[in-house]
């Protein structure tokens, strides 16, 4: 398999939200909101910080049943409240402050409310392999049910 980016190798993905635009841009840009959805089913979010600002750092963890770790994290390479967001994304193989992140992968997120709803499209572009796009593109889908759960308990 090869390790070349290709753009076959991206996700592409639409969620409709029963939430003001407001909320959905808060959970995806405020620490405690992030905590209690930013991860697959079966897995727990261990902790987020966010230095929400071009240029800033991202990061989380998060762990699975068997207890293995797993941490992310990213720059903010575009911030336009409320309406798109863009971030790389990287995995990390090291727990520790200082780390050095693996290949980066890029994040875009473009909100459009109407009717009291939000639409959410989410694409994420300069994946290394196909099985990296299957199983980012599985987790990213387990996720956003986690944030529908908590757009709806927000209304």
């Amino acid at each position: 398999m090869s390790s070349i980016p290709s753009a076959n190798w991206e996700i592409f993905l639409d969620r409709a939200f029963a939430a003001p635009k407001r909320l959905v841009w808060k959970a995806w840009t405020e620490p405690e909101h992030l905590r209690r959805w930013l991860c697959p089913k079966d897995f727990e979010v261990t902790f987020v910080e966010v230095d929400l600002r071009v240029g800033g750092y991202w990061r989380s963890g998060m762990r699975s049943q068997d207890g293995t770790n797993y941490v992310m994290g990213g720059r903010y390479r575009e911030i336009l409240p409320p309406d798109r967001l863009v971030f790389s994304h990287a995995w990390e193989d090291n727990l520790e402050p200082g780390h050095v992140p693996g290949h980066e992968a890029m994040i875009e997120i473009d909100l459009h409310e109407f009717e009291g709803m939000t639409r959410m499209s989410f694409k994420v572009t300069g994946l290394e392999s196909e099985s990296g796009r299957d199983g980012q593109k599985q987790g990213w889908s387990e996720a956003f049910e986690n944030l529908r759960a908590l757009l709806s308990e927000a209304r």
